[in-house]
């Protein structure tokens, strides 16, 4: 055979292959899911970042017509979900659903992970974004940032929770305490729902966290919810200032929740997710029943704003780790 009409057989069917795999790919995304999808939370039950999975779970569930599961696997400050999903099947059956932190934060921690959020994920769209705030026990006799900062000059054993070491709200209460000079003991825990039960019942006397897990509560009377820790007051909630108007300048943080695959998982799969959880994103009805009464924000954001987003953000928590001298 010549080498000119070997070149172009060699060609026609490089090009009848890719026809046939770009064919498979839109079939697999045409005919997904055919089965169970599984939503990975990497903390235990009960916190707003469960909460939002099993929200969007059951509505995904609805439109896909098949069921969408949310399986807890808590544990290292979210390294034990998040290492799960990066060794699952990349089709798009199991997905991982988390707060910024072990997308974000973690790699300026631990160098060494199993996992590589950059590396060995694929990007989806944030679900949500959070209006962090800083909260106290009743307990404490503080009504403001800075009463609650003269508290901590005499009590320098005073207490404060974490979702886990390298957790935003380890890393944000860290560079606070760095901005304003104070000192507290770090008690890190698995799940929002223990830190709660501890900090109404005064075994830890703060945390930075959602605001939806705390409004309940501080209506109770149970908790006091000092200033949001975000860079400007918000809508939901304007009577409450910011911590850096309050006297802690330059602190603010930024959070979200975002859904992600593993890598490899075809494009045209993700897409779908995306474009089905993005209409979700944009019902006024899901707005108002699953992400309002825990003052979220919706997301929405394309697959790559979103990986654009977790480049950015690794960027600034590595500052931000550095500059509070946060070391494990």
């Amino acid at each position: 055979m010549r080498p000119l009409v070997r070149l172009c057989l060699a060609a026609a069917g490089a090009l009848l292959l890719g026809a046939g795999r770009g064919a498979a790919a839109a079939d697999d995304a045409a005919a997904f899911p055919a089965r169970v999808v599984k939503i990975v939370v990497p903390y235990t039950a009960g916190g707003a970042t469960d909460a939002v999975a099993r929200s969007l779970a059951n509505r995904l569930g609805a439109v896909w017509k098949q069921p969408v599961v949310v399986e807890n696997r808590g544990g290292a400050s979210g390294m034990i979900g998040f290492d799960y999903v990066a060794k699952s099947a990349p089709d798009g059956y199991t997905l991982v659903l988390a707060d910024s932190a072990p997308f974000v934060i973690l790699p300026a921690l631990y160098p060494k992970m199993s996992y590589s959020p950059q590396r060995d994920f694929a990007p989806i769209t944030v679900v949500a974004r959070q209006i962090p705030i800083l909260a106290v026990s009743a307990e404490v006799p503080a009504k403001n940032v800075g009463e609650f900062l003269a508290y901590l000059r005499t009590h320098p054993d005073a207490a404060y929770g974490s979702l886990g070491a390298g957790s935003y709200p380890h890393v944000a209460m860290e560079q606070f305490l760095q901005r304003s000079g104070s000192r507290m003991l770090h008690v890190p825990y698995k799940g929002t729902s223990q830190v709660v039960t501890d900090i109404i019942g005064g075994q830890i006397s703060a945390y930075i966290g959602t605001l939806g897990a705390f409004e309940s509560y501080e209506k109770a009377g149970k908790v006091r919810i000092l200033a949001v820790a975000t860079d400007k007051r918000v809508v939901f909630r304007p009577d409450l200032p910011t911590v850096a108007e309050s006297g802690v300048p330059g602190f603010a943080v930024n959070t979200w929740f975002g859904l992600a695959a593993p890598k490899n998982t075809p494009p045209a799969v993700l897409d779908k997710i995306h474009r089905d959880v993005s209409a979700l994103l944009a019902d006024k009805v899901f707005i108002d029943q699953a992400l309002t009464p825990q003052s979220l924000l919706p997301g929405g954001d394309s697959r790559r704003e979103f990986g654009e987003l977790v480049k950015a953000d690794t960027a600034r928590w590595a500052d931000a780790v550095r500059r509070a001298g946060v070391k494990l």
